[in-house]
């Protein structure tokens, strides 16, 4: 593209479907129109784009692939892509949601829809960068630039409250990443570079590797979010439009994992099994302490929300287990959850376009009226729960294992969460589905309509064939994640061989 290779492409071509529906009025129904087809044939073609991407990718090496690497400015510092079997899934989970956001925002929004279709393209342009990037500075902008788009979203589409939630989520994780990017210039001035594919083969001194995981630690730990940094989550879930949910949950709360995964663990291994006791206590926590809140929730995005920490937790968990099946499950259950929490709240947005109200009291009987829109909840819930047969089951599965491998201990504790999580998502399900239908208001509410079937069918599909056939994720992050291992316990044994050293 221009000169540029496919990943340019990808990140640039939203972008440019930006641009375009800058020049239209949004002021008449015929430019309206015009905006919402170009936002969803931009995102459209943005994911057949991946697609091709997805064809030229060999899974069977672990190198960056599509590599791209130009000057940019200051010594050290450039423009540089790529690929590996760790970021290729996210990718294409990034550029598969969009189109979804879109259609759901098709009839609900109403107000500025031309600042709002630029919001979600800007922001599509952004996720892609983070998970394309081979520059720690490049990845920094890409990182931090999300959080304005994702802060008008909520800001000016979203509910009451929505002031409020927005600047708590800003505020929250631009603290964090500040931290993050001392931890970038300590690096620089270390290395004299900022290339992601040769720090990963640079040997910090133990005690730095302590001070800059910490600094990674802090904005990666926010965006999960893991507990007890979680407290904005709740709030910009439940004030942010259905898009706007469906895209902090599927993509941007995944962008603190691939974090640990491509910064943490690799860069700084001996900082990493130190701190991993933490890790397993923090994730412990989350698991167990977010289901037992979930539990009470009277909002059904506050539950969903609080049920997304939980799940983090099974993916740190898996992380710092740092074994084959604790990284594999973790990535799986990201794409996973990418999927199935960005369904449950586009089933949400369903009822509260309906009935206008998030309340779980204000439902019941629901099955009696719409019986496709219970169907589809249900396969969701069920993913949710982890149920054999759904992707949800594939990742915790196999973070579980990773870490009974690790501490038995710690896979015990982390096992009460999927009990746990049964109880909060069937409790939400029977109180809304099940029941008597005996609330006037729900008594011509329909059923789902043809673009909602549109939007929730392919969702379906996708979390029941990953569950029965895990394959194309498991395969394309599998030698990735096994050369990730391999050099991640090489230079813990190196370090190790180097302490037993006379004069050490």
């Amino acid at each position: 593209m221009f000169g540029f290779g496919i990943l340019t492409g990808l990140i640039f071509l939203p972008l440019v479907g930006g641009a375009f529906i800058l020049t239209q009025d949004g002021n008449s129904q015929s430019g309206a129109g015009n905006i919402r087809w170009a936002a969803l044939l931009t995102t459209l073609f943005t994911f057949v784009l991946s697609l091709v991407a997805w064809s030229r990718f060999d899974p069977t090496t672990a190198a960056f692939q599509m590599t791209e690497s130009r000057s940019w400015f200051g010594e050290g510092l450039g423009y540089r892509l790529g690929v590996d079997g760790i970021s290729m899934p996210f990718v294409l989970l990034t550029t598969f949601l969009m189109p979804f956001c879109i259609l759901a925002s098709w009839e609900t929004i109403t107000v500025r829809i031309k600042e709002y279709m630029i919001a979600f393209l800007v922001l599509e342009a952004l996720m892609i960068g983070v998970f394309c990037a081979l520059d720690l500075v490049l990845f920094y902008l890409f990182f931090e630039g999300g959080l304005i788009p994702m802060f008008l979203i909520i800001g000016i589409w979203g509910g009451k409250r929505r002031i409020y939630a927005s600047f708590k989520f800003f505020l929250y994780t631009l603290a964090g990443s500040l931290l993050m990017l001392i931890a970038i210039m300590a690096m620089y001035a270390q290395t004299n570079t900022t290339d992601i594919t040769v720090l990963l083969h640079t040997h910090f001194a133990a005690s730095m590797q302590t001070w800059l995981w910490l600094g990674f630690f802090a904005s990666f730990a926010v965006k999960m979010p893991m507990w007890p940094v979680h407290t904005w989550l709740p709030d910009a879930h439940v004030e942010a439009p259905t898009a706007g949910s469906v895209i902090l949950a599927g993509i941007l709360l995944k962008m603190g994992g691939y974090g640990f995964i491509r910064f943490s663990l690799p860069m700084f291994p001996q900082a990493s099994e130190y701190f991993a006791p933490m890790v397993f206590a923090l994730s412990i926590i989350a698991i167990i302490y977010t289901s037992l809140v979930a539990l009470v929730q009277e909002d059904m995005k506050k539950l969903i929300a609080y049920s997304s920490v939980a799940h983090m937790g099974f993916v740190t968990m898996g992380l710092f287990a740092m074994n084959q099946q604790g990284v594999q499950g973790a990535v799986f259950q990201m794409v996973s959850h990418g999927l199935v929490s960005g369904a449950l709240f586009l089933c949400v947005g369903v009822v509260y376009d309906r009935m206008h109200t998030r309340d779980i009291a204000a439902y019941g009987g629901l099955v009696k009226r719409m019986p496709l829109y219970a169907v589809a909840l249900m396969v969701f819930t069920m993913a949710n729960v982890g149920l054999p047969g759904t992707s949800g089951f594939v990742g915790e599965f196999l973070t579980l294992i990773g870490a009974f491998s690790a501490n038995s201990w710690v896979a015990l504790f982390a096992t009460s969460g999927v009990i746990l999580s049964a109880a909060y998502a069937l409790y939400l399900y029977r109180r809304v589905i099940f029941g008597v239908l005996d609330k006037p208001s729900l008594a011509g509410i329909a059923d789902l309509s043809v673009r909602e079937i549109v939007l929730l069918v392919p969702l379906i599909a996708l979390t029941i064939y990953y569950g029965v056939h895990p394959g194309p994720v498991l395969d394309a992050s599998a030698v990735s994640v096994a050369e990730l291992v391999k050099s991640y316990h090489a230079a813990l044994d190196l370090t190790k061989t180097a302490l037993l050293l006379p004069g050490h």
